[in-house]
Parts: structure tokens; C-alpha cells; sequence
């Protein structure tokens, strides 16, 4: 098994270096020791010696996602600074827990009402998301560790300031946190083509919908967790919806039935 994972040079990198990147192994060491919320360590091909060891160690105390790059990714998204093999990417918001979120509910006695983003991996995708959840009144959101977008940047930019008012867990497995949740009294919805019509269930209850990856929908696992699937019809050319716009349609159907709107007839 390899010690690291890979991770190539993304479109996004221009758009956040300059807002949420430590370089360099003094700073890096001590945005670590500060306990400041870290999303992950980017480390160059073959760094892994020296002081680099230790702040690699550090980083798997914490549960921090380490992944290997090439050096050309560092010196971009450095910016010309002295990186020395290692970058942190900060996250642009403080993670919470599935506790503060269902607390948060509790607080406002409502039945929870949550999103759970399966490998959601376009950070527009996911800033748009947790825009529409803070408008339709979403407790909070839930997130992978792996394979996912984290609070960057872009993220923040496209959530149009909501981010600063969502709650956001992020986690190492999504199933398990699912059948946490199902013991707690949800009831788990998955966005998926097979579905049952998305307007003939009831969410007025404990509820949290969960939306699949941009090409691979809800994996394989994590749709056998759910408790039902729903779908919005297609009836045009295409045979699919945007991550963010599903999660949309879900959302304020929910939103409508919560605050009791009749829907016109």
C-alpha cells in the first residue's frame, strides 16, 4: 500500500493558494502546533526525510489527510515562496461534529434536517450546496475526508458568505455515520435516477438526503445504507441533474413541507 496519495494539479489551485496555503517547514510546524483547523498536508515527491517526518507524524495524530504532489505543484501554488517540500491547505471554515449539529436542532426544536455529500468533489458544486441548505434552514452538512471538496477557498466564494452560517462535518465513513444517524431517528434519502417521485414523500420528520459524486452518482454502499431513493423526472434529452441543482430541488420541497406551504393545485 502506498504511503501517501496522489493528487494531480487541479484548476482550483490559482484560485486558493494566495487564501488558505502554509509553506515551508517552520510555518507549517507551527500552524500544527497552533491547532488551527487543517484540511490536509501536500508534500513533494521524496520530502518525507528530516524535520518533513515529523510534521508528517504530527499531521497523522491529528487525522489529517497527507498527500503526495510533485514539486512543480508546490512552486505553483507557493507563488514563488520558499515551500522546502511541504504545504498545508487550511481549511476557510471550523469543522464541527455530527453531535453539534443534531444539538443545534435540538436547540431549535426541530426534527433534524441534514445533507450528506457523497464525494462531492467540485467545490462550486459544494459552495452551492451549502448556500441553498442555509437558505432552506438545513441544520448541517456532512462531508468525506477522502475523494471530496473541503472548505477551501472556492468553496467559500461560491457559498456567497452562507458557509459562515452552516454547520459542516467532515468524516472518515460515510455509511457508518449513516447507520449513527439512522439509530438517532433519520430517515435517509438518496438522490438516484431509480427513484420513487421526489414529491411524494414525507420530510417533515428527522430527515437528511444524501447526494451522490458529479459522475458517479451515491456509491454502491452508501445507497444500500439509505432508507429510500427519490428522483426528479427527466424528461428531456439529458438523463441527468447537477449535484448542487438536485440538491436544490430536495431541499426546498423539504423547506415547503416543514414550513407547512400548500402546494398549489
Amino acid at each position: 500500500m502506498r504511503e501517501f496519495e496522489n493528487e494531480n494539479i487541479s484548476r482550483d489551485d490559482e484560485r486558493t493558494r494566495d487564501e488558505n496555503v502554509i509553506v515551508g517547514r517552520n510555518p507549517v510546524a507551527e500552524a500544527l502546533r497552533s491547532g488551527r483547523e487543517i484540511d490536509k498536508l501536500l508534500i513533494a515527491h521524496g520530502a518525507n526525510t528530516g524535520s518533513t517526518r515529523a510534521i508528517v507524524a504530527k499531521c497523522r495524530e491529528r487525522g489529517i489527510l497527507v498527500k503526495e504532489v510533485s514539486p512543480q505543484k508546490l512552486d505553483f501554488m507557493s507563488g514563488g515562496a520558499s515551500h522546502q517540500g511541504v504545504a498545508l491547505i487550511v481549511a476557510a471554515h471550523t469543522y464541527c461534529t455530527i453531535d453539534d449539529i443534531l444539538d443545534y436542532a435540538a436547540s431549535k426544536n426541530e426534527p433534524p434536517f441534514i445533507v450528506i455529500c457523497d464525494e462531492i468533489e467540485d467545490p462550486h458544486n459544494l459552495g452551492a450546496i451549502i448556500r441553498t441548505a442555509e437558505a432552506c434552514a438545513v441544520h448541517g452538512i456532512i462531508i468525506p475526508k477522502r475523494r471530496s471538496a473541503s472548505l477551501n477557498a472556492v468553496v467559500a466564494k461560491s457559498s456567497a458568505g452562507a458557509l459562515e452560517y452552516m454547520r459542516v462535518a467532515r468524516v472518515t465513513n460515510i455509511p457508518s455515520i449513516i447507520d449513527e444517524l439512522k439509530e438517532k431517528g433519520l430517515w435517509i434519502y438518496a438522490a438516484d435516477m431509480g427513484g420513487e417521485p421526489w414529491c411524494q414523500t414525507d420530510y417533515t420528520g428527522a430527515t437528511a438526503f444524501v447526494i451522490g459524486n458529479e459522475g458517479r452518482g451515491v456509491g454502491p454502499l452508501v445507497l444500500k445504507k439509505c432508507d429510500k431513493t427519490v428522483a426528479m423526472p427527466m424528461v428531456g434529452e439529458i438523463n441527468s441533474l447537477n449535484a448542487s441543482v438536485a440538491a436544490g430541488i430536495l431541499m426546498y420541497e423539504a423547506a415547503r413541507q416543514r414550513q407547512g406551504i400548500k402546494p398549489i393545485k
